[in-house]
């Protein structure tokens, strides 16, 4: 499909975090082509009642049981975890109401040779890899098409996903990377303010003024690169001053390895993806 309108059916399998994050962030855009969604768009289907009874409280969305139980679609998203994706398109995979829909995959390391082998013939899938601050218009996604994916299918996904913050179009090969990246990203920003707030905590600062300090100086820099274009290196020289205080955190913080551990996060993050792939 070339473009939505507010009659297009979009059905989410799987309403966990992920999930609930990308709808929230669609119903919630004015950006186009969101803008044209609201909550009557959309069904999930989530095993957990509890869990639906949250979502069709907090967004007014309808919600079913089982992949099964969605009568008919337009764009279906794949939101449940890699070790269960397999199983669950088991389900569908001979239903013909889904043949011609737009399948939207956000799970790590599932290629899209293997996906498409198990999806309902003639149906379309473009695989992305999403970060949780879509939920705030944050969010950074890379986005793949597969080989039953067009041009036109592949860019309503990016753009899709760039109401909800940045997207980018990659190749597939590049994904177990990004996801390393920007997809487990904010868990690392989250770690490292979370050893900021302690650090501060040790030098007499409370807590709570630590974290808040932490937290406007990771928003800051953030900031500062992307809008003056300054690489990170230049928004790094900048602070340092010669035989200063940030020079000397600096050289402690490298003789304890972070960049080290940074590498070695990232290569587990990829490995990781990789054997969730294989699932």
């Amino acid at each position: 499909m070339a473009k939505l309108s507010q009659d297009t059916r979009i059905a989410l399998i799987g309403g966990g975090k992920m999930g609930e994050a990308i709808m929230g962030g669609w119903i919630a855009s004015d950006e186009a082509p969101a803008s044209a969604l609201s909550a009557a768009n959309f069904i999930v289907a989530n095993p957990g009642l509890p869990r639906r009874e949250y979502l069709e409280r907090t967004y007014g969305v309808a919600c079913v049981e089982q992949a099964t139980d969605i009568d008919a679609a337009d764009i279906v998203v794949l939101a449940v975890k890699p070790q269960v994706m397999m199983g669950m398109l088991e389900t569908i995979a001979n239903e013909a109401r889904f043949g011609e829909c737009l399948f939207v995959s956000i799970a790590a390391g599932m290629t899209t040779e293997r996906l498409l082998g198990a999806l309902p013939p003639g149906a379309h899938l473009v695989r992305t890899m999403p970060n949780t601050p879509l939920l705030v218009g944050a969010g950074a996604t890379t986005v793949c098409g597969s080989s039953s994916a067009s041009v036109e299918d592949v860019e309503l996904v990016r753009a899709l996903f760039s109401c909800l913050g940045a997207a980018f179009v990659i190749e597939e090969a590049d994904m177990d990377a990004t996801g390393a990246i920007s997809g487990s990203g904010p868990a690392y920003v989250a770690a490292m303010i979370e050893a900021l707030t302690a650090a501060g905590a040790r030098e007499g600062l409370s807590a709570d003024l630590a974290e808040r300090l932490a937290v406007q100086t990771v928003y800051g820099t953030a900031e500062l690169i992307r809008k003056t274009g300054q690489t990170p290196e230049q928004t790094r020289l900048a602070v340092c001053s010669p035989g200063g205080s940030t020079l000397a955190a600096l050289a402690a913080m490298g003789e304890a390895g972070l960049s080290r551990a940074y590498e070695a996060g990232v290569a587990a993050a990829v490995q990781r993806s990789k054997e969730l792939g294989a699932c």
